[in-house]
């Protein structure tokens, strides 16, 4: 096992990596840039710091790579966001003897390229939504794809996601803007403007599978999460398992998911994204070659340590997992936003973070921290575990009602109007239903 691994991220995200690497007896070394400097998480003892530069500094592959070096890392450990999913990054990491905690730099590379992954995962056996086979390279183009297959369609990024690049298509009329749109966002996002499309699957349920996999050709499912509960493609509220799924039918998916990447030898974490239709059909959607933002509700229902998994995948350890699924977990992001999701950055004056039995709080906040504005607004994730999914929802709003962030707007008031709406109790919601859940009473 590695001795010393470079978190190259911040905030909760490298908060979530030192608390597993201290536990394992890993030292666990921090990229720090400017605006993160006065952070009290990064008074944890036992971590140390390493001060890369200035708010894009995250992003900067030879400032990451000469800090681990410098602090004697063997591993750089990329978490989500910022370089997570960057083939180049991955590349040097490992010409420069860093293992990147991470599939392998060609896994990012098809799985990156949207429309390589559906033609790889459509040979593997995946089910896929009708679209276009490769790239759109003008909206004329997009307007005879949609034309065969039928009105509203998507225009998607081919690099990234987040919903960045994406626009809904509801006529011919709509597309040559809408494809100017979004070229423009994907290639002052991810550097790469080039589009697919896809068929739209209206009133469809987000669903995903959590696979791990080592270096000697073990790969499972850690089962799915639901992941619905979105506002403009961004997650809002996830949980596991989902209610739409049987259970042979999470087996069976679960299976195929696992298997079609054993067959493209990938390995470590990632995630299957699907889309679940009103008849119940799962159609691949893409693959996240890293670690989610939700992977909590899968730690909480099987119990394991995914990063604790993904440094011992890396590290060249085989992996015996026969995972077990109990309860239902449900995670809430807290966002430093307004009512109007707009991000509101600002001094944290008061903090109270809920506490007790079945609950978790992932999070970089303390009294007194500031939230910088040059990054995600997200400061918190708390998520809870119970044995009934109804258990869990009581035990969620129990958690908020003890939350209290003062100094900054919260989005804790957002995520009580979902959960008490009964669009969301009864467990029959999609991708569209955000809004009827926060009109209820």
């Amino acid at each position: 096992m590695f001795r010393r691994v470079f978190i190259a991220n911040r905030g909760e995200v490298a908060v979530r990596a030192v608390r597993t690497c201290l536990r394992m007896g890993i030292t666990p070394v921090v990229a720090v840039a400017d605006p993160d400097a006065s952070a009290q998480c990064l008074l944890t003892p036992g971590v140390e710091v390493a001060r890369i530069g200035g708010p894009r500094a995250y992003l900067d592959a030879t400032a990451i790579i000469d800090a681990a070096r410098a602090h004697r890392c063997a591993a750089v450990f990329p978490g989500w966001g910022f370089l997570s999913e960057n083939t180049e990054f991955a590349t040097r990491c490992e010409a420069a003897r860093l293992r990147f905690v991470g599939p392998s730099p060609d896994s990012i590379r098809r799985m990156g390229d949207k429309a390589v992954a559906k033609a790889t995962m459509k040979a593997l056996g995946l089910p896929l939504i009708p679209g276009s086979d490769g790239p759109v390279d003008s909206a004329e183009a997009a307007c005879r794809l949609a034309d065969q297959f039928g009105y509203p369609v998507l225009l998607k990024a081919r690099s990234g996601g987040g919903g960045r690049g994406m626009r809904r298509v509801a006529s011919a009329g709509e597309m040559a803007a809408a494809f100017q749109e979004a070229t423009a966002e994907a290639a002052s996002a991810f550097n790469d403007g080039a589009l697919y499309l896809e068929k739209l699957i209206e009133g469809g349920r987000h669903v995903e599978f959590q696979v791990l996999g080592d270096r000697h050709g073990h790969v499972v499912h850690l089962g799915e999460r639901e992941c619905s509960v979105q506002r403009r493609h961004q997650k809002l509220l996830e949980e596991s398992p989902s209610p739409a799924l049987s259970p042979a039918d999470r087996e069976a998916m679960g299976q195929m998911v696992a298997e079609a990447c054993r067959k493209a030898g990938y390995f470590g974490a990632g995630t299957v994204e699907m889309l679940r239709d009103r008849s119940g059909a799962l159609y691949f959607m893409e693959m996240n070659t890293r670690l989610q933002v939700e992977h909590p509700v899968t730690e909480m229902v099987t119990g394991l340590d995914l990063v604790e998994l993904m440094l011992r995948s890396a590290a060249n350890e085989p992996l015996s997992i026969s995972p077990r699924f109990a309860g239902h977990a449900i995670e809430c992001r807290i966002n430093a936003e307004d009512d109007q999701f707009r991000p509101v950055p600002g001094l944290v004056s008061r903090l109270v973070l809920p506490e007790g039995e079945g609950i978790r709080v992932d999070t970089y906040l303390h009294e007194g921290d500031k939230i910088p504005p040059q990054y995600d607004s997200m400061v918190a994730k708390v998520i809870v575990h119970a044995r009934t999914r109804a258990e869990a929802i009581a035990r969620m709003e129990a958690a908020l009602a003890q939350m209290v962030v003062e100094g900054v707007p919260t989005s804790i008031g957002i995520h009580q109007k979902i959960l008490a709406s009964a669009r969301f109790r009864s467990g029959d919601y999609d991708t569209t239903s955000l809004p009827e859940m926060l009109a209820a009473p």
